[in-house]
């Protein structure tokens, strides 16, 4: 029964002070306006507002849906100006789910240059999804997914834009430091760190330990790598991340690098999308830029 124009109305009023400088704002008659909340006012059995001499004071239904106009109008105009862009191949929304923990500092290389080049495409990222990724994805509440591991689904698309290796990280004191490789049983006495992530979904288990029927000692889990590393340089356990990852945060921590296992484990992020958007020009744009990122 609520209709966007009778929302339109409540609110130009409210702005306007009156009834006669609503009407000229919304390119309507002073009667037709009146008739349109009359006939709101008898659907919903309330009145909206009442007259006090020339001005014009909301009830309590009135001011609840004067609170209501201020919420979903703004979101029917955003919606229109997008839309209106996107048909004019000007601009759009890149909404970006991340699947990989890690992989935030890599997409932290590919997001900048992008914003350069493409100046109307506003950015969000998303790491927290009510049905997962691939719900984000086909609920179209992300247009993107980053991660290590696709889960291929009819009507989505995962391409491979960065290759990797999974590497133990030790202190640089650390008895396996100068290891060439290690082995799972190495990790019997340690405290591996992790993110909080389900072990069927951690490659230092599916890919190393389990495999060996081998597991640490203890298994603790933390949700940033900056404390992760910390209390891997300071000799409180040890964890499993991308190599780059180590280069990276090792040019200001005392860590190291160790290769899992002797053939090691060879990684690689996937970006997904809907198989329906594969030809969007700012959306191949992204993914050809975040196969040129460099870690050198």
């Amino acid at each position: 029964m609520i209709e966007r124009n009778h929302l339109e109305i409540l609110r130009a009023v409210a702005q306007r002070g009156s009834l006669t400088a609503a009407a000229e704002t919304l390119n309507l008659t002073q009667s037709a306006l009146s008739h349109s909340i009359r006939k709101l006012e008898q659907q919903l059995g309330a009145a909206v507002w009442i007259r006090e001499g020339r001005q014009l004071r909301l009830t309590q239904s009135g001011e609840y849906l004067l609170s209501l106009a201020g919420r979903i109008l703004p979101q029917f105009e955003h919606a229109e100006t997008l839309i209106g862009q996107f048909a004019k191949g000007l601009r759009g929304s890149l909404r970006i789910g991340m699947e990989c923990h890690p992989c935030y500092q890599w997409l932290l290389k590919v997001v900048g240059p992008y914003l350069d080049q493409w100046p109307g495409v506003d950015v969000d990222v998303k790491q927290k999804f009510q049905f997962g990724g691939i719900g984000a994805l086909f609920g179209y509440d992300i247009d993107m997914l980053v991660t290590p591991d696709p889960l291929h689904r009819p009507g989505l698309v995962f391409e491979p834009v960065f290759d990797y290796e999974q590497v133990l990280v030790v202190a640089d004191n650390h008895p396996l430091a100068g290891a060439r490789w290690v082995e799972p049983a190495d990790l019997a006495r340690e405290t591996l760190i992790t993110y909080p992530v389900e072990i069927e979904r951690l490659d230092v288990y599916t890919r190393f330990l389990s495999p060996a029927h081998a597991s640490p000692a203890r298994h603790k889990t933390i949700e940033t790598t900056d404390i992760m590393l910390q209390m891997v340089a300071a000799g409180r356990g040890v964890a499993a991340l991308p190599r780059w990852l180590v280069a990276e945060y090792g040019t200001r921590m005392a860590i190291k690098p160790v290769q899992l296992g002797e053939q090691g484990i060879a990684k690689q992020i996937f970006l997904g999308l809907r198989e329906r958007d594969q030809q969007v020009d700012y959306l191949k744009s992204f993914m050809a830029m975040a196969r040129d990122v460099s870690w050198r």
